[in-house]
């Protein structure tokens, strides 16, 4: 009889991965946006999800599929169930995220801040 120990571990480390590259996910789109707000350049604001963007994104969905692997296993679902759900349902998510993200940024682009105002509504 072997004792399986829960991946406490890794739940806790997919935890401060997420929540370093969400830190700096939110500067390098703050920095972006703030240089495109004052150049108002011609370069398209979508364009603004290159690499240096796309790199802490990527860190923090692997982030959130170990957490949410590691949570599921903790409450007694199987290893290669648990992030056989994680990896599929992070991967749809972070896609949604991430073309959400590029829609917004057109958004902003085209009609400015008061594009996204939300208290209008």
């Amino acid at each position: 009889m072997s004792y399986y120990e829960p991946p406490y571990f890794l739940l806790v480390a997919g935890l401060l991965i997420g929540v370093a590259c969400g830190a700096s996910f939110e500067a390098v789109l703050k920095q972006s946006v703030q240089a495109w707000a004052k150049n108002r350049s011609t370069r398209n604001l979508a364009n603004l999800q290159g690499r240096a963007l796309f790199i802490p994104f990527l860190g923090i969905c692997i982030g959130i599929c170990l957490f949410l692997g590691s949570g599921m296993t903790i409450f007694g679902f199987p290893l290669s169930l648990a992030f056989g759900i994680a990896f599929p349902l992070t991967l749809l998510i972070g896609a949604l995220v991430w073309w959400q993200l590029g829609k917004i940024l057109m958004q902003l682009q085209q009609g400015g801040s008061k594009a996204l105002d939300l208290d209008v509504y």
